[in-house]
């Protein structure tokens, strides 16, 4: 995601300072004094020349002193301007892809799939995991079935024309034969199929409010059945977030306030949903670096997001969520690498 200000314009010289100042503050998560600059740039240069290209860097806000005889660190400026300029990616190996797929291969519905991605980037990145649900432009009522499993229980199955099985065993209050749970299920299909799920349940509500003379109690009640198990299906979960406590080994997110603001935001999901919902129109990896994000809570927080597609539409989005210090070229790789296995995952 491009930066909306344009960036400074800085010498060769000065860009491969910041990268290497850059690279090493997110492996080590310590300000970087001039000594250490001076020697991992590999240039013979005067601790002088050093220091005034850092003080060049300060003064364009892509550096910052965290005290004031200390070292420097990237602000979220020189993130943006490293991230867009001077990233080398490092590619995930062969071996790595084989695993990730494998994992992927052994799911077989979405809900499953979708957890898979989202702990699959959280264990591979040691960051958090989201993923949004596939979302569907229509999902429709195809098929309900009525099973007993006891006097006082009943197995409601519902299939949806996404190919998404709902299960739920309800106990009931009065004793069902097979015969009239089948009789119940033949009557339901016929009122409902092909219709919208969120139709689906305001209909069986107002079925059930003003039942009609010629149902019977029994198809009162299976209709009450059926309700329950639809309105289960149209309140999905809309995310996935897995692995938040990764974000308490990053000293900078680790005080108590600050992670708990955080699980909070998390559990709430609202906000983050929001973020992922401005990137299903873009295209590509997109990177959202401190304040950019628009989410207060996620001031000292990056996240690296991209969509994932079923048949050449877009139905979702998945990423990471970590701090400014992450490993930028290793953690997008992994995620565009992730939305590509579990697009496919989905197709199948």
């Amino acid at each position: 995601m491009e930066s909306s200000r344009s960036e400074p314009a800085v010498s060769e010289r000065a860009q491969h300072f910041l990268k290497v100042l850059v690279e090493r503050y997110i492996r080590d998560g310590q300000p970087v004094g001039s000594r250490t600059l001076a020697k991992d740039t590999g240039l013979e240069l005067s601790p002088a020349t050093v220091r005034n290209v850092m003080a060049d860097l300060e003064e364009m806000g892509l550096v910052a002193s965290p005290h004031t005889s200390s070292g420097r660190v990237p602000t979220a400026a020189g993130y943006r301007l490293f991230v867009n300029s001077l990233l080398t990616c490092r590619e995930p190996s062969a071996d790595d892809i084989a695993a990730l797929r494998n994992r992927f291969d052994a799911q077989v519905d979405a809900k499953s799939l979708i957890e898979t991605a989202s702990n699959l980037l959280s264990g591979v990145t040691h960051l958090a995991g989201v993923v949004m649900m596939p979302r569907h432009d229509r999902n429709v009522f195809r098929q309900i079935e009525l099973l007993p499993l006891s006097e006082t229980r009943v197995l409601v199955i519902l299939v949806t024309s996404e190919g998404e099985v709902h299960n739920r065993v309800i106990g009931t209050d009065r004793v069902f034969t097979p015969s009239q749970l089948e009789q119940a299920a033949n009557y339901l299909n016929q009122m409902f199929i092909g219709q919208d799920i969120g139709a689906v349940r305001r209909r069986l509500l107002d079925e059930l409010k003003h039942a009609h003379a010629d149902m019977d109690q029994h198809m009162i009640r299976a209709a009450a059945l059926a309700q329950e198990v639809v309105a289960a299906a149209e309140q999905r979960d809309d995310c996935f977030i897995a692995g938040q406590t990764n974000l308490m080994e990053f000293g900078e997110l680790a005080s108590t306030e600050r992670i708990k603001q955080l699980f909070d935001a998390f559990h709430q999901k609202q906000e983050i949903l929001h973020i992922l919902d401005r990137c299903i129109a873009a295209n590509g990896v997109q990177i959202f670096i401190g304040k950019e994000s628009g989410y207060a809570l996620l001031d000292d927080c990056s996240l690296v997001t991209t969509s994932y597609r079923v048949d050449e539409r877009v139905v979702g989005v998945l990423g990471v969520i970590g701090p400014t210090r992450m490993d930028y070229q290793r953690v997008i790789p992994i995620v565009d690498v992730t939305a590509r296995l579990l697009a496919a995952a989905l197709r199948q």
